[in-house]
């Protein structure tokens, strides 16, 4: 653990040092003079996997709405991860997905994707982060609680791996610590009411293998996706086939409850061939060759903690990522909201003063913006499988469901409407975009191209992917 600083040096304290943290490290380091990440493993030099980060097995992306945000906090990261050999993708251009309505087309790039492994993806960031000599690591250290009252926070309890417990003082603290976060119980613990918190659980269970492309489908070969179709009364059973660095693919499957995927390598390629919508992604895993077992979660509830509600916020204490709201993954948009969400804070911290009242519970507010637009996408379709919610979808909810629905039908053969839903999905622009006239238009006179009969490859990829 590094010394006690001066008095008269300001200290922010972030804890955990994933995606999340590491951003929010960079986003404060023109705040405070100091800026110390705290988290609990023992975090790697390189692209290696770790105790604390389970779900880094399973395909992940970063929308552009996330990438954009990236590059204001580390300009250049973008070039970085990809001479790493992440992958940059145009959307819908590199996309083959497969909707509750039908094939979408493949239109000209509206926006892109990032995708990488997670590791690599948080290496580079890591890397990147840490070079700022203002930025410092305590790993092998873990919170415990805050240190302050219920007015303000003025630092964090930590136990280093020795069982060594001590005060670590900081002029604003950053809980960045993921799904486990503490801070819910570390506020009534300083005499603040319980959080309002609501949970949408489909029962998702995720199962994900890496493979080995074949090696004529090593670049350039688009996403696949295989969507449910939530009209069918059935589990709603997905498939992701992301292209990653190294010429291979991340191949993830999911199914709510009643419909999850094996957990065994035996089973794997038959459930995406048998028991997705499309057989498509069964077929090409059949030519690649498997580099790992097969990796299973049911960490997948959507948890949203909303502090924003609370009548009364300490002062220097902000809540960003998957501890203030986490996502059901198979929409991808955790990252990228965490993104966005250091950039808010970032900006908000360099135009207020930092002993500006009440400057924590605005960047709080603040956050809100890209955390609820993710929330509602995700739990726009979750709220909807048996046993989700204890009273099933609201009247808005169930009129939201049925406006998008319509939407995506209307996408499928309509380029402008693709592209304004894919403005959203992006996390670019706001869902304000959706209910213009023109849109609304649009979308009740659906699409303007008949349904596509089968999965938009073109003949070059077939041959490579091996289907013919």
């Amino acid at each position: 653990m590094n010394e006690r600083p001066a008095p008269d040096v300001r200290t922010a304290v972030v804890l955990g040092g994933s995606h999340t943290g590491m951003l929010a490290a960079r986003a404060l380091a023109g705040f405070a003079d100091r800026v110390v990440v705290v988290d609990r493993d023992a975090l790697p030099d390189g692209p290696e996997p770790r105790k604390g980060l389970p779900q880094a097995r399973h395909a992940h992306m970063l929308w552009s709405g996330g990438v954009r945000a990236m590059e204001e906090l580390l300009p250049g990261v973008t070039e970085v991860l990809r001479a790493a050999g992440a992958q940059r993708l145009p959307v819908t251009t590199d996309v083959v997905a497969m909707s509750a309505r039908g094939w979408f087309r493949r239109w000209p790039e509206s926006h892109h994707v990032i995708l990488a492994g997670r590791d690599l993806l948080d290496a580079t960031i890591r890397a990147q982060v840490l070079a700022d000599e203002r930025i410092d690591l305590v790993d092998r250290a873990e919170a415990v609680g805050l240190t302050g009252t219920a007015a303000a926070v003025t630092g964090v309890r930590v136990r280093t791996h020795d069982g060594t417990e001590r005060a670590l003082p900081a002029c604003l603290v950053v809980d960045a610590t993921g799904r486990g976060s503490g801070t819910a119980n570390w506020l009534t613990a300083l005499g603040l009411p319980a959080p309002e918190r609501r949970e949408v659980d489909s029962g998702l269970v995720y199962a994900s293998r890496l493979y080995l492309a074949p090696e004529h489908a090593r670049d350039g070969f688009p996403v696949v996706n295989v969507q449910p179709d939530p009209r069918d009364g059935g589990p709603g059973r997905a498939g992701f086939l992301l292209p990653i660095e190294d010429g291979r693919w991340i191949v993830t499957l999911s199914g709510t409850r009643g419909g999850e995927p094996p957990a065994t390598a035996e089973d794997f390629a038959g459930f995406a061939r048998e028991k997705l919508r499309h057989p498509l992604i069964g077929d090409l895993i059949e030519n690649a060759e498997p580099l790992s077992p097969v990796s299973c979660t049911r960490t997948t509830v959507n948890r949203r903690h909303f502090y924003e509600r609370m009548p009364a916020w300490p002062e220097n204490l902000v809540v960003l990522g998957d501890a203030l709201a986490a996502f059901n993954p198979v929409y991808g948009h955790g990252l990228s909201v965490a993104a966005q969400s250091a950039l808010i804070l970032r900006d908000m911290t360099r135009r207020h003063p930092p002993t500006s009242p009440g400057l924590a519970r605005r960047v709080q507010r603040a956050v809100t913006r890209p955390v609820a637009a993710a929330w509602d996408m995700a739990i726009g379709q979750d709220v909807f499988y048996p046993g989700a919610t204890e009273n099933g979808p609201t009247l808005r909810e169930r009129l939201v469901a049925a406006y998008v629905a319509r939407l995506m039908h209307t996408a499928t053969g309509n380029g402008r409407i693709a592209r304004r839903v894919t403005d959203v999905t992006s996390l670019e622009r706001g869902a304000e975009v959706l209910l213009t006239p023109s849109v609304l238009l649009a979308a009740a006179i659906g699409p303007l191209k008949p349904t596509l009969s089968g999965p938009p490859l073109t003949a070059e990829e077939r041959k490579a992917g091996g289907l013919v």
